[in-house]
């Protein structure tokens, strides 16, 4: 199906739930600049920088995202943002997107990513021009039992700590809610992927911002698993795969499939200490980390997606190495330490972006 484009997004109604977050930001920008028409459903971003604050004050007349700030557990508040934004396309990444606060949170972890996508289905019942519903979920949903293999869709679902386990039951309160109630009606599917980098991302608990904090404290960066595998990706390739699975429920729901990893290529797969290494030098020319004294919450040491369902049958594929996904969110960073317009950033990496998929 290739990547997505203006002739298919241009007008559509979408609601984007999580727009104040790093990877909602993200997607929020590449949906306008595709000439949807978005309206945002999150809560206020969280702390100072944000990427939302920073492109939402940057924006202006068509680029102005229109925004809702409320709580993805308000069932009442949903429906009435659903029902006065008539999306033809839901895209749902509202969530409590960190382990460690998933150890300190447990309940508001669950009723965010539970309860929260069990509102925001809900709502999507009474929608007359609903399309189609995207469920943003995690590479975390799988039950882990160290087998050191790439995750495929059909593997089991699972999760050890809070944080998995409630994007675990996200995956089968949307598959209960689809066959329960959209059975007949628009087609719901959900999209699995790892861990992404890229510009604009000051979350807590995350290595790219804590390399960031650490190289401009001068201090080394505070690892808790160095030598842990994760599958990289830059932050525009989920975006692209969840886009293109949109896409593809709309034109071609019976070859669709109803559940789908977005993940880098094995060649990205690496230790957390690997990115620290290549990101500090490429910020700052070299990189400090050293390994968290106190005890840690478990984490699994080895994850990794199989990403053949996307390949065989949306026509997606990675297209950034890791080294370049590394490079591209250095550049972000250096361009907002040097005073640039980083909306027009944001996008001209965007458009960089779409120009290699068309090529690929």
């Amino acid at each position: 199906m290739g990547a997505s484009g203006e002739s298919f997004w241009g007008g559509r109604r979408v609601l984007l739930t999580g727009h104040t977050g790093f990877k909602g930001a993200w997607m929020s920008v590449w949906l306008k600049d595709l000439g949807a028409e978005v309206t945002g459903y999150a809560l206020p971003p969280v702390g100072e920088p944000n990427l939302w604050s920073i492109i939402a004050g940057q924006s202006s007349g068509a680029k102005a995202p229109h925004s809702v700030i409320a709580d993805i557990r308000d069932v009442q508040r949903v429906g009435e943002a659903l029902a006065q934004a008539d999306p033809q396309i839901v895209i749902h990444m509202a969530a409590q997107a960190l382990v460690r606060e998933s150890y300190r949170d447990p309940i508001g972890t669950y009723a965010t990513n539970v309860m929260g996508t069990a509102s925001l289905l809900q709502g999507c019942r009474s929608l007359r021009h609903l399309e189609c519903v995207i469920i943003v979920t995690s590479d975390k949903v799988y039950e882990n039992c160290g087998a050191a293999r790439a995750f495929e869709e059909s593997d089991r679902l699972g999760g050890h700590d809070p944080y998995s386990n409630s994007k675990a039951c996200a995956e089968l309160l949307t598959m209960s809610f689809r066959e329960s109630f959209f059975a007949d009606g628009p087609p719901i599917a959900t999209a699995r992927a790892g861990n992404v980098i890229g510009g604009g991302d000051w979350s807590a608990d995350r290595l790219i911002p804590d390399c960031v904090r650490a190289i401009g404290s001068g201090q080394p960066v505070q690892l808790r698993y160095p030598d842990a595998v994760r599958p990289w990706q830059h932050v525009l390739e989920p975006l692209s795969g969840y886009l293109t699975l949109a896409q593809g429920l709309v034109e071609a729901p019976q070859r669709t499939p109803r559940a789908v990893n977005f993940g880098p290529d094995p060649a990205s797969f690496c230790t957390v200490r690997e990115v620290v290494d290549a990101f500090g030098a490429r910020i700052a020319g070299k990189s400090r980390w050293a390994r968290t004294p106190d005890p840690q919450p478990p984490e699994a040491q080895s994850l990794t997606l199989s990403s053949a369902l996307a390949r065989h049958s949306l026509g997606w594929h990675p297209s950034l190495d890791f080294q370049e996904s590394l490079s591209w969110t250095a550049d972000w960073y250096l361009a907002y330490s040097a005073g640039e317009n980083m909306l027009a950033f944001t996008e001209s990496q965007i458009a960089r972006y779409r120009a290699m998929k068309q090529r690929s």
